[in-house]
């Protein structure tokens, strides 16, 4: 069962490769703009990574058509770039998150499910953005799921589809319980509406 990483050129996604290797994942990697859509679709993934990456949503190539195709066909985990792509996919807006991070390690709270199931609450994480999601721009369909310190929105979950993202790098070697994250990710099915 493959997992397609799609890369949005950032050293991140070998670190994300590396985890999930090391977890047993058969994991594809294909840059943003280095496979389409339909590529993607005959791949058949049993789920879908989409990894961080300089700039904002836009400018995430294949990402933002993977997730409308993929959402509700096969569990999806954004990171950073990858959270903020299914923010806009599903109507929320990205913008200035009023703080710039990059390297930072920042106290998150969270609810304990999904990603974060057997993660303690808080956790210390790596951020790299100057972006976020708007908490006033929230879609209906999307959940919060965790929180920096200062309160900028640093995870989402979709109420009915196996959809997730986080805004920190859980890959990073300073964010705490990362491969725990990334095992629950490889757990899920599509059959996990209940994360």
């Amino acid at each position: 069962m493959t997992t397609l990483l799609i890369d949005n050129y950032d050293s991140f996604t070998y670190n994300l490769y590396q985890y999930l290797a090391e977890l047993g994942a058969q994991v594809q990697v294909y840059r943003n703009d280095e496979i389409t859509l339909e590529e993607c679709i005959k791949l058949n993934p049993a789920r879908v990574l989409i990894s961080p990456g300089p700039g904002a949503p836009c400018d995430s190539g294949v990402s933002i058509p993977v997730i409308k195709h993929f959402a509700g066909k096969v569990p999806i985990f954004g990171v950073c770039l990858g959270h903020q792509a299914i923010y806009e996919v599903f109507g929320g807006t990205v913008t200035r998150a009023g703080e710039v991070v990059h390297g930072k390690t920042s106290s998150m709270t969270h609810d304990g499910r999904g990603i974060f199931k057997g993660v303690p609450s808080p956790f210390k994480a790596v951020r790299y953005h100057s972006l976020a999601g708007t908490p006033e721009t929230l879609p209906d369909v999307l959940e919060v799921t965790a929180r920096s310190e200062s309160g900028v929105i640093q995870g989402v979950r979709h109420k009915s589809m196996v959809v997730e993202g986080v805004q920190f790098h859980p890959e990073s070697i300073l964010t705490e319980h990362g491969k725990t994250m990334l095992a629950n990710f490889l757990q899920w099915t599509n059959a996990d509406r209940e994360l």
